[in-house]
């Protein structure tokens, strides 16, 4: 028997839709704050928020991290009641150290599909923050490598502080830089791109956003305060979600006057790192004879295998 709608109960239908929405924005929060689960999602204000949540493993993203995180992008995406999306780490100093390489390296040694699912997915996920309509902001208030960089650097926003380390130090273990690495690095000033790329360079704090990588740079003391008031705009636009953050970054002061780390050496990096394959790199570093070009040619065997084979 179905139902029957008295023209009372048809008035009091608008009042339980704002109910309902509270219902499930419960259940929702209710299944995100179990600690021990590796990826955390809340709604909060106009925010979606993604919280990477294995501090003691670095907040390194394993397969099941990127399943989850993939799905819930989209339905924040589509949902019109989520107007920004946030994505950080759990735990101090860390956003995201890289892909879980243990797991990714024992599945390769007895052929499990994880080697192959993994970089497929993860890569999925990389393109889906760089195409995501929702303005998207990633805290990278700490270590920021390998796959950290890929769930940031292609966003509309990044945030760096003073606790940031940024590489990408694929090379050493016999990979390329990957989750896109192939299309931020080159568009980075001159060729610092393929230095970072072949080197696994560190940069650190301000550097950070000096480079290009970062679009802002806060203080980690004020990282609560800014991710307060993005969750508090009403019904924010990419530009409203930019003036929050370009005021931030213009009250800024810390390390304001700091040279770029690698700017003395700049001329050297783009005259030097100027080739078609990796065998000119390091003819025109044994050519130069420079300290700098000494260095690096030092180096690159242990960051980068390829120099060691091409040496």
């Amino acid at each position: 028997m179905g139902l029957l709608v008295t023209p009372v109960m048809r008035k009091c239908l608008p009042r339980l839709k704002p109910f309902s929405r509270l219902q499930i924005t419960l259940r929702h929060l209710s299944m995100t704050k179990d600690p021990s689960a590796e990826v955390l999602f809340e709604k909060r204000g106009c925010a979606g928020i993604i919280t990477m949540n294995r501090p003691k493993a670095l907040n390194a993203l394993t397969l099941s991290m990127i399943q989850q995180i993939y799905p819930q992008l989209k339905k924040w995406e589509q949902d019109p009641e989520t107007y920004l999306i946030l994505i950080k780490g759990a735990g101090e100093k860390v956003f995201c150290a890289g892909g879980d390489i243990k797991a990714i390296s024992e599945a390769g040694k007895h052929g499990d599909r994880l080697t192959k699912d993994f970089f497929r997915e993860e890569y999925i996920l990389n393109n889906a923050t760089g195409t995501c309509k929702k303005p998207y902001v990633a805290l990278i208030d700490g270590i920021t490598m390998g796959g950290g960089v890929g769930l940031s650097v292609h966003g509309h926003f990044r945030v760096a502080t003073e606790r940031t380390v940024f590489a990408m130090p694929e090379t050493a273990i016999g990979l390329f830089p990957d989750v896109g690495g192939g299309y931020f690095l080159p568009r980075l000033p001159g060729k610092l791109g393929y230095f970072l790329a072949l080197t696994g360079f560190r940069l650190r704090g301000r550097d950070v956003h000096t480079a290009g990588i970062a679009t802002h740079f806060v203080e980690a003391e004020k990282m609560a305060a800014l991710e307060k008031d993005l969750i508090e705009l009403i019904s924010p636009t990419k530009a409203n979600v930019a003036d929050v953050l370009d005021s931030y970054h213009k009250e800024c002061k810390l390390d304001q006057e700091k040279e770029f780390i690698l700017g003395e050496h700049m001329d050297k990096i783009n005259s030097l790192f100027s080739a078609n394959s990796m065998e000119e790199i390091v003819q025109n570093l044994k050519k130069d004879g420079s300290p700098f070009a000494l260095d690096q040619l030092k180096d690159l065997p242990s960051n980068c295998i390829l120099a060691d084979l091409k040496a």
